[in-house]
């Protein structure tokens, strides 16, 4: 400790150590005024009780820890915090502290003696042991549960090892109690002495002791608190203690609520999970349950608690937008006020880096030299707190605790923010849904609110909250902050420095300004963005299309020309981006340079020292990062205040009828309540009318009979209904009884309240008067009550709760689950019941073509089913479930008279009536009225007639004759009804086709490692994982060499000059500082008035030359990188859209169309707006590291070897981090979709819901979503906050090693001071940025796997659009004649596949009408698609006209040919653009083929005729219509030969017959090939092709063919019949 003494110290190795010193005259050893006066004896008494502790507890930690590791492991469930848990180890942790210094100040003031006097420090030393041990002992009787097996339960114990425990532990427990009373006691008389012999509060180890003398007491009353709460050591029976409920369920893992302060603040419980994830991913299972206090749940009833509290304090006002953010505050206020002490906390510690270098670099600079103290008394020296702090070696080490300590409550402040943010979100979500379930339906109909907005509010709405809150400490701690930073520069540097804070401040609403431009920047790309995915995805839905046709160079050249536009908005984004990033890099070098010329030149007798100029550079970061963060903090304000508004007019929206949710409440309220219970709208009930109505059905007005109660199911009397409060009545005089047990079905015209009515008797529509009254039979299997109707007045019966009604809406609404999850919809699953369901339903060839069979998920995420299959499944959910009640709302609309039929028979009748289920049936097939036991006939909103089929034929023959005529209408229509099943059998073509080979494709896109097959064998295993904790240097390359030859060493060249200016910056005022500091004090030395002072121009000049270089370096390396972006974003995007639109047919085929369109959204944005972000970021944080351990290096060379094991650890903790991160971070995403669905899902199926009273079952659903989504987000934190305080105390620790370092050698080696002060700097810098480096490469991680994924594309081989014929050598009107040779023609879908054509011969004369059948998967398409080389030809060839087209170029193949698909497709856009893309036609043209598809008086009807909106999908036209502008569109081509493939399957039988001319006669002179199902259409061809399996199975003119008996295409006809 020679550095710490004065110069007379240099002999000190000759000197001898001894406990009390080994001076000659030493006082140490005298006792002649008592042992007690004797300070030697004081401090060897007070090592008495730290050698007890150490003896006593290390042979129980010994015994402990061996039984743990042998048998004993020890649950996380036995953790059992004792009563003041967090205190004793906040108390600890100071004590530490106090030791420490303690320690210090025994090596300072012993430093000035001479000899060295042991029992300065010695004794401290031993109490920081014990404080360690006394901490980690406790930790383990927690840990262990040992007081459990203490006192007076040993004689129950048979294990001897327990017994053992028991035994050692009985002494152990007071071992604290002793420990620390002896401790107090000790110092007491140390303090007592001290006070006795005059040391008082100047001396500094006066104030440790009795600080020490007031911890020990804190921890003896504790210890006290202990034993005294849980009734240990001196009472018989312990407090028998249970672990926390959650510590009990061994699914929760997320323990940082649990775990002791340290682990709480180091993040220690999360190692094991962290090696963990090295070694298997993370899914929901490895990161288990919530723990309860962060469910959704728990969250929720906290938000409600403080709504309902507001609301009674608030009765009269309504619920705004303030009463929310004070409910938000009182619920979730404490936590965020905790996180707000964190963060002021820290950054107040934050200025003791400042200060503290400012200290050591001026102590170093003065040779740290302590002033001996004058203080001598007990034989020894005392030294004051100021003599202490004077010391470079304490400052360096106070600056290590301050670090430590400022990390921690920075990391705690954000975890505590981020916690309570995902808490409030949980809680809002559920709000939000217990909100969507008494939403009244006529919010929904009537656009009032939309599924988009609603989602809009959980998506969006609640993650701004989830962020403001986050953000939220930053509006306290930004102000305290600035206020202390301008102080304190002022404090250094005088007026000078608020110049410099100035500029600071002055350029923040310049960067609030940016920031604002930046987000409308982002907001424009966003629109362009939507705008070209929906072309992208036209495109993409049309391709086969666009292939046929030839038309891909135009929806590629429209595709491009909405990317320019974006590129353009994006060049707006990347140049506010970089502005951002300028100005973030060059705001402090502008204020450092200003602040220090101006300090230099303007201040007389400035103190230009190198203490002061690095302190106030470190003081200049702290100041700019908080107006950095302002423009954040001001944006997410607003938006939470938006989002509050949103929330406010959501949570006050219009609900559902009260009946619908307090019927419970009803049964027990007073008879005379029942109307103010339920408050109605009195409207003019129209008595007239009721009593016209009651004249009418005489035998409907009887009053209720009791003992009749069971005749009906429900019985509605005088009701009126509508949507709105104040809208008219949409149901008038509805007096109705639906029987009990039996089928009833409602009929009538469209829109005259069929649908309407069954949703009033649900309860979905605003009653405005009358009652409805269900059967208590349709409750009991619900809910389990077993009231009789004897036994309830007539007030009970009106409010009775309704049971669960099954029931299937008109718009079928399925579930994103399985097809089996669907249909059994929470129900208990019976086989049997099952597959009778399936049966009646006709859903088993459906399911069969399905990839995992019922199995399968469909819905949004997974395959999207036709409209008939969707209504089918609903029906069948509703024929599954076990209730008494089953209402079917037009169940045959989607379905052919085949099918409606067998459901009516199967389903309806058999499986529900003769169970005597009450069914209610809407219906328009008025040919299953004989079916219905009561029928209930609907006329505008009224009941125009009900009864028995009979009763309705007897008193109304003119309704009953009207029904007849319609009844046999509609058997005569049973041939037009084949349409339909011929449309259930292409829906099933289709969804085969879409089918093929999607085993191969519904792999998971993120899982597309470097070709690694799955197998069970650990060597793949190890191979796995080998690629997840690897880089993807890769895609890394593949990125950055798209950015050409030119950008990139720009790139690299601007960040590595930028940084070494930046240093050469630092560098130059450490020598200037350095320089002035000198001359002053030789100047001072040569005490010399006259001598010329330092000259700063000459520095100051370099200065200001390296500090505007900085700048532009700063502007350039920002614009070049998001330059790079751009240029690669471009690159990326037109490479990706090239190769797609030209990939085969066979990848769209087999790739799901999902797949691709993520690839042009997700992955594309995230290259264009999130990589230059993260790459600038990165560069930045990884280069300010390097530099700054390059500069720390040279400064002391010594810190090079503590730098390898402080860098082996970086990489390790780094390595494993990443791999966790980025496991989390999917997690994260993936359980975000299942919550935002099943809100989406709610709210489109709300009436289903609410009808079969699954309101719980959804909401608990919801919870577990909620609850998924919020464990994936906090464990995420948690490793981010894992990382960052491992990562910062490395960073300390480069601090405590540089400082130690550069002291050392600038006494020693006499480094300059200024360079110390520049090591030190740099060495603050890298705490800071090493997180960030790590942070930052996990993420590039993560958005490279979006390169990586469009590489993936970029291999897919085009089609082979080159020819072997040129353009001069194909004639210019070919194919003129229209002759078709087929030779031995075999062609395949892929080269591994079958062949779909084998060895295919046919000769097609010119003009000729040829008509192919055969039935499904025979080849007939696959024959059409040969013709335009949209499959793979290997054998054989095609000649047309001459040509083998085979030599043809692709594009014009194509172009020459016509073809009108089965599926029809428009696009969005005009008419005019859907039938001539290419405008090559003049409108006469247009006109003419509009005239022959049956479609010229359609189009003139249209505003704007040709030019009329053809809406995306062309939904603005019926199916019929739009195979119609297919057929327009061909026609438009007018070339010689003209395929129609099944192309008149959605037209009308009419409309058929007329095209069917038309074609002969206009088309008289060209080749047309008809692919037909129905093969009546070919009955008029010159020729008829049969197909079978690949195969010609029949080649003839259609009249021989039917004379032949045996022919197969006879039997076709005779079965079209």
């Amino acid at each position: 400790m020679c550095a710490e003494a004065a110069p007379g110290c240099a002999q000190g190795p000759a000197m001898a150590l001894a406990f009390c010193g080994d001076e000659g005259n030493s006082t140490a050893y005298n006792v002649d005024h008592g042992v007690l006066n004797n300070g030697c004896f004081v401090d060897a008494l007070n090592v008495v009780p730290h050698v007890f502790l150490l003896f006593i507890t290390f042979p129980i930690l010994f015994i402990g820890w061996g039984s743990q590791s042998s048998k004993v492991h020890i649950h996380h469930s036995t953790w059992l915090h004792f009563p003041g848990h967090n205190l004793r180890w906040i108390l600890t942790f100071i004590l530490l502290f106090v030791l420490v210094c303690e320690i210090a100040e025994g090596i300072v003031s012993d430093g000035v003696s001479e000899s060295r006097h042991l029992h300065l420090y010695m004794p401290a030393g031993m109490a920081f042991l014990a404080a360690i041990t006394s901490v980690v002992y406790y930790h383990n009787i927690e840990t262990s549960n040992f007081p459990k097996l203490l006192i007076g339960t040993s004689h129950n114990l048979e294990d001897s090892e327990a017994r053992l425990r028991c035994c050692v532990s009985v002494g152990s427990m007071t071992a604290l109690l002793f420990y620390w009373t002896l401790a107090f006691i000790t110092k007491t008389i140390k303090f007592v002495k001290f006070c006795d012999n005059g040391v008082g509060f100047s001396q500094l180890r006066f104030c440790l002791t009795g600080l020490l003398v007031v911890l020990y007491g804190m921890l003896l009353a504790v210890e006290i608190n202990v034993i005294r709460v849980r009734r240990y050591v001196f009472f018989k029976t312990p407090k028998e203690v249970k672990p926390p409920e959650d510590l009990q369920d061994l699914g929760v893992r997320f323990l940082q609520p649990f775990v002791n302060l340290l682990s709480k603040g180091t993040y220690w419980w999360m190692n094991t999970f962290i090696k963990t994830a090295h070694k298997k991913p993370i899914d929901l299972k490895t990161i288990g349950k919530l723990p309860i206090a962060m469910r959704a749940l728990t969250n929720y009833i906290r938000l409600n608690e403080a709504f309902e509290a507001q609301k009674n304090r608030r009765s009269s006002s309504p619920q705004g937008s303030r009463s929310i953010w004070r409910a938000l505050c009182c619920a979730f206020g404490r936590p965020l006020l905790l996180s707000s002490t964190f963060r002021i906390l820290a950054d107040l510690l934050g200025f003791a880096g400042p200060l503290c270098i400012s200290g050591i670099v001026h102590n170093v600079g003065k040779g740290n030299n302590t002033i001996r103290p004058q203080t001598k008394i007990l034989g020894v020296f005392f030294i004051s707190s100021q003599e202490f702090l004077s010391n470079a070696y304490v400052l360096a080490v106070l600056l290590f605790f301050a670090l430590l300590l400022q990390r921690t409550f920075l990391q705690a402040s954000y975890y505590v923010a981020i916690e309570t943010g995902i808490n409030l979100r949980g809680a809002i979500q559920t709000k939000i849904y217990n909100k969507i379930m008494q939403l009244s339906t006529s919010n929904m109909s009537m656009g009032e609110m939309t599924a988009g907005q609603i989602c809009n509010l959980v998506a969006i709405d609640t993650n701004q909250l989830m962020w403001f809150f986050f953000l939220c400490p930053n509006l306290w701690a930004m102000p305290v902050q600035i206020i202390v930073g301008v102080l304190l520069l002022y404090y250094l540097l005088g007026i000078s420095a608020l110049i410099g804070a100035a500029v600071i401040i002055i350029l923040a609403p310049v960067q609030y300004f940016v920031a604002t431009k930046l987000s409308q920047a982002q907001r424009s790309t966003l629109e362009y963005s939507n705008e070209r995915l929906k072309k992208t995805n036209e495109m993409l839905r049309g391709i086969k299309l666009l292939k046929l046709y030839a038309w891909e160079h135009i929806f590629h050249s429209s595709v491009e020309e909405t990317r320019q536009k974006e590129m353009t908005s994006l060049k707006s984004f990347a140049l506010y981006t970089s502005i951002s990033i300028f100005m973030n890099a060059a705001i402090p070098i502008a204020a450092v340079l200003i602040t220090f010329v101006v300090h230099a030149h303007l201040t007389t007798k400035a103190d230009f020292s190198p203490s002061v100029a690095f302190a106030s550079i470190s003081l200049f970061h702290i100041l700019v990062s908080p107006l950095f963060l302002l423009s954040s903090v001001v944006r997410s304000t607003v938006k939470a205040l938006v989002s509050v508004q949103k929330l406010s007019e959501f949570l006050s929206s219009e609900e559902i009828g009260e009946e619908h949710d307090r019927s419970s409440e009803l049964r027990s309220a007073d008879n005379h309540s029942k109307y103010q219970a339920v408050p109605l709208k009195v409207v003019n009930r129209k008595r007239p009318a009721r009593e016209d109505w009651n004249n009418y059905s005489s035998h409907m007005r009887r009053p209720i009979n009791i003992t009749e109660a069971d005749d009906f199911c429900v019985k509605i009397t005088n009701g009126f209904f509508t949507w709105t409060p104040e809208g008219p009545p949409a149901l008038s005089n509805i007096d109705i009884r639906i029987p009990q047990g039996q089928l009833t079905m409602i009929v009538g015209q469209v829109g005259c309240g069929k649908s309407s009515l069954l949703l009033a008797i649900l309860g979905e529509m605003q009653k405005m008067s009358g009652n409805i009254f269900w059967s208590s039979c349709t409750s009991d299997s619900e809910t389990g009550e077993d009231v009789s109707p004897e036994k309830e007045s007539p007030v009970d019966m009106e409010f009775r709760k309704r049971g669960s009604v099954a029931y299937a809406s008109q718009k079928p609404w399925l579930l994103n689950a399985t097809v089996e999850e669907n249909i059994t919809f929470e129900s208990p699953f019976n086989k049997q019941r099952y597959k009778a369901v399936i049966d009646a339903c006709s859903l088993q060839p459906d399911i069969d073509i399905l990839p995992h069979g019922d199995q399968t998920q469909i819905g949004e995420r997974g395959i999207n089913l036709s409209g008939g299959q969707r209504q089918r499944i609903s029906v069948a959910r509703a024929l599954y479930q076990q209730t008494n009640v089953v209402f079917l709302d037009d169940p045959f609309s989607a379905l052919d008279i085949h099918l409606s039929d067998h459901l009516m028979q199967e389903g309806i009748l058999k499986m529900l009536r003769e169970d005597k289920r009450t069914i209610v049936l809407v219906t328009h097939k008025l040919q299953y009225l004989p079916h219905a036991d009561w029928i209930i006939a609907m006329k505008d909103g009224n009941i125009q007639r009900e009864g028995t089929l009979k009763d309705i034929q007897k008193s109304e023959t003119e309704l009953f004759e009207h029904w007849k005529t319609l009844m046999n209408r509609q058997d005569q229509e049973l041939e037009k009804e084949t349409i339909i099943e011929r449309k259930t059998v292409l829906e099933r073509t289709n969804l085969r086709r879409t089918m093929y080979s999607r085993e191969a494709l519904l792999k998971d896109d993120e899982e597309d490692e470097e070709e690694v097959t799955e197998s069970d064998d650990e060597d793949n295993l190890s191979s796995v994982l080998h690629q997840r904790a690897k880089m993807p240097w890769r895609a890394c390359g593949k990125y950055l060499s798209a950015a050409g030859i030119l950008l990139l060493p720009l790139l690299v060249l601007s960040q590595l000059l930028k940084h070494t200016v930046m240093v050469a910056i630092d560098y130059c005022l450490a020598c200037w500082t350095s320089e002035a500091i000198s001359v002053k004090t030789e100047l001072e030395l040569k005490n010399c008035s006259d001598c010329e002072d330092f000259n700063h121009s000459p520095y100051s000049k370099v200065f200001s030359i390296l500090c505007c270089l900085g700048i532009v370096l700063c502007l350039v390396t920002s614009i070049a990188v998001e330059w790079t972006g751009l240029k690669v974003t471009k690159k990326l995007h037109s490479s990706l859209l090239n190769k797609i639109i030209l990939a085969p047919m066979r990848f769209f085929e087999t790739t799901p169309l999902g797949s691709i369109l993520n690839r042009f959204s997700a992955d594309c944005n995230t290259i264009d707006q999130h990589i230059p972000a993260t790459l600038e970021c990165l560069s930045r944080s990884t280069l300010l590291c390097v530099s700054a351990l390059a500069v720390i290096s040279y400064v002391t060379p010594m810190f090079l070897i503590a730098l390898v094991p402080l860098a082996i650890m970086c990489y390790f903790i780094q390595k494993y981090f990443r791999v966790a991160s980025r496991d989390l971070q999917q997690l994260d995403d993936s359980t975000q979709l299942p919550l935002l669905s099943h809100f989406s899902e709610t709210v489109e199926g709300l009436t289903t819901i609410r009808a079969f009273r699954y309101e719980a079952k959804f909401r608990q659903k919801l919870l577990e979503y909620t609850d998924s989504n919020n464990i994936a987000s906090l464990f995420l934190t948690a490793a981010n906050r894992w990382l960052e305080v491992r990562m910062e105390y490395i960073g300390a620790c480069v601090v405590l090693i540089a400082a130690v370092t550069s002291i050392t050698s600038c006494l020693y080696s006499k480094l300059s001071s200024g360079l110390v002060g520049l090591g030190l700097t740099y060495a603050l810098m890298v705490s800071n940025y090493l997180n960030w480096m790590v942070r930052n490469l996990a993420d590039m991680e993560i958005q490279l796997g979006a390169v990586k994924r469009i590489n993936g594309l970029l291999k897919t081989e085009a089609e082979n659009y080159e020819g072997l014929l040129s353009s001069s050598q194909i004639p210019q009107n070919w194919p003129d004649r229209g002759e078709i040779q087929i030779q031995n023609l075999s062609v395949r879908y892929d080269s591994n596949l079958k062949p779909v054509l084998k060895h295919v011969n046919a000769h097609i004369s010119p003009g000729q009408k040829i008509g192919i059948c055969g039935r499904t998967g025979s080849g007939k398409s696959s024959f059409s698609l040969a013709f335009f080389r949209m499959v793979d030809t290997f054998e054989g060839r095609i000649i047309i006209d001459g040509i083998d087209i085979a030599k043809l170029p692709l594009q014009t193949l194509r172009s020459r040919l016509s073809i009108i698909l089965q599926d029809p497709i428009l696009f969005s856009g005009t008419i005019r653009f859907n039938l001539d893309p290419e405008k090559k036609c003049t409108d006469s043209m247009l006109w003419e083929a509009l005239e022959i598809a049956q479609l010229k008086h359609v189009v003139k009807a249209l505003p704007g005729g040709l030019d009329a909106i053809v809406t995306e999908g062309g939904e603005n036209f019926s199916q019929g219509q739009r195979q119609l502008f297919c057929l327009a569109r061909a026609f438009v081509r007018k070339t010689s030969i003209f395929i129609m493939d099944e192309a008149t399957a959605s037209i009308d039988m009419a409309t058929e017959n007329i095209l069917q001319k038309v074609v002969m006669t206009a088309f008289a002179d060209r080749t047309v090939v008809t692919i037909a199902h129905r093969v009546h259409t070919i009955l008029n061809a010159d020729l008829v092709i049969v197909m079978k399996r690949g195969v010609i199975l029949e080649y003839d003119k259609p009249e021989v063919l039917l004379e032949q008996e045996d022919s197969v295409f006879a039997s076709f006809v005779q079965a079209d019949k």
